[in-house]
């Protein structure tokens, strides 16, 4: 009898174990393609698998964290194509999952980070109605994924882009932006995710801008 239960325990754990391999090949593969996502529906099928992963994988934050990055980065393209209207509906999409995320993973800079992101596009579809509301949030999830992780790269890039991307009258400016840049990418080469499906994103948009500065 002990035999046949030590056999059922070894088969057991090797279920386990090829279940959490496989996860962690799909995901890494979904991961690498938010790198070359290039249009609102690269990044919308991107935002269903994801989701589809979450769906099965209850308590990861994970997959959740990278369906809302994934409505996030939908909402980006989406902006830089004009279609300020439409970005209301792709952050609602990403605050879901962002409330998802944080309901499984508490005090995350990561997640807070994602939550600054999204207040960010919602008050891009009307700048000057929305800043008291969204700006003012913004900048508070900013804030606090700073304190939780100050060693975040992630909240550095943003603050360039932030500043690259205001004018002068309002307080940015394309040269403090620019130190911003090579402030993350700086932190980048030291940073290390605690795993190696927890976020990396990042260090060749901060490479970009660097490269293009004097041009």
């Amino acid at each position: 009898m002990k035999k046949y239960l030590l056999s059922f325990a070894l088969v057991c754990m090797s279920l386990v174990s090829y279940a959490q391999s496989n996860y962690e090949k799909i995901m890494t593969e979904k991961i690498s393609k938010l790198e070359t996502g290039k249009t609102p529906e690269d990044f919308q099928t991107l935002a269903n698998d994801f989701q589809r992963i979450a769906d099965k994988e209850k308590g990861k934050w994970q997959p959740n964290y990278y369906t809302a990055f994934s409505y996030i980065q939908k909402g980006r393209v989406l902006m830089r194509e004009g279609k300020m209207q439409t970005l209301d509906e792709a952050a609602d999409q990403a605050q879901k999952y962002v409330d998802a995320a944080e309901s499984t993973e508490k005090n995350n800079s990561e997640i807070h980070l994602l939550q600054k992101m999204i207040y960010s596009l919602k008050m891009m579809v009307n700048p000057m109605e929305r800043y008291m509301t969204f700006g003012a949030k913004a900048e508070e999830a900013l804030k606090k994924a700073e304190q939780l992780d100050p060693a975040n790269p992630r909240v550095v890039l943003i603050k360039a882009e932030d500043t690259y991307f205001t004018p002068e009258q309002y307080g940015g400016s394309k040269s403090k932006g620019m130190e911003l840049f090579k402030s993350a990418l700086e932190k980048y080469k030291t940073f290390k995710p605690k795993t190696s499906l927890d976020p990396n994103w990042g260090q060749s948009e901060a490479e970009y801008f660097i490269s293009q500065s004097g041009k």
